[in-house]
């Protein structure tokens, strides 16, 4: 078969390349596991102290002190949600997606936690709970709860459609960022950082490698519940994509709303404190 040009011929030792075993790149038998069982004694009791709704094609900030719980809920019709979180007393310190999918892999379940950027490199929150843990990974490679996609924006639609739209995950989390800070928009936009996929069901094909969505399989009833390990500051966007099984960036998808619940237990596990800012003290070797 004549090449096209510039493309390189297949060398005689191709199967024998792609046959090589792969490592894995961060073991984590090092990493302490969440004591799942602890977390889930200090349910016990526990206080509901407060919830935030939000709208569809919108997004809300909240506040989880370090210690207590919070759950994510779909409360009317199958809907995605784009989540961000933040330390409480500096933003500067966010969830680090590709950190967490090195950690964890492409999709998030009980047991995992939410990483933060670096210099701080410290679990933010626990995935306690997951209503969906029985999805595992579809025949086409798909589940739910990704850290490998980003969020809808307005600039990435821009690009594809030529097409202002203004109600993308990246724009609503702007809006709500600005508001809890009471800062222009334009000033907080940076902060606001790439997200955990809420209730996403999300892969790559296994023919271009493209990022793909599906119909979520969450039905109204449905949760996925945090430790938070830290104070945390999060932000929650219902997507306007809905349940994620058309297209997102416009108002075609019928959306619904979610609902943050916020737990207070009588007391901490047994056993736990909250992580420690990451010991490396920042020589890199100078």
């Amino acid at each position: 078969m004549k090449l096209a040009k510039g493309e390189m011929p297949e060398p005689s030792d191709a199967e024998a390349r792609r046959a090589i075993r792969p490592v894995i790149c961060y073991p984590v038998d090092s990493l302490v596991p969440p004591d799942l069982a602890s977390y889930r004694a200090a349910r016990e009791g526990w206080e509901k102290v407060g919830e935030v709704v939000v709208p569809p094609r919108d997004a809300r900030t909240f506040e989880v002190p370090a210690g207590s719980f919070f759950r994510i809920v779909s409360v009317e019709g199958p809907q995605v949600g784009d989540l961000d979180l933040w330390a409480a007393d500096n933003i500067n310190e966010r969830f680090f997606s590709g950190k967490t999918r090195a950690l964890h892999g492409t999709h998030l379940s009980t047991g995992d936690r939410l990483w933060s950027c670096l210099p701080y490199l410290r679990p933010m929150a626990t995935i306690t709970q997951d209503t969906l843990n029985w999805y595992g990974f579809d025949q086409y490679g798909g589940s739910v709860h990704d850290v490998i996609g980003t969020r809808c924006d307005p600039y990435t639609h821009k690009l594809l459609s030529g097409q202002d739209y203004h109600h993308c995950c990246h724009s609503n989390l702007t809006r709500a960022l600005a508001e809890r800070m009471k800062r222009p928009l334009a000033e907080v936009e940076p902060a606001v950082h790439d997200v955990l996929n809420v209730f996403m069901c999300t892969g790559f094909t296994r023919d271009t490698g493209q990022y793909f969505m599906k119909a979520s399989p969450v039905r109204p009833g449905d949760f996925l519940e945090f430790f938070a390990e830290i104070d945390l500051l999060g932000a929650l966007s219902a997507c306007p994509g809905g349940d994620c099984s058309t297209e997102h960036s416009s108002d075609a998808a019928a959306c619904h709303p979610l609902l943050v619940e916020i737990y207070r237990p009588e007391a901490p596990p047994v056993g736990w404190t909250s992580p420690e800012r990451n010991a490396y003290r920042g020589g890199h070797g100078a």
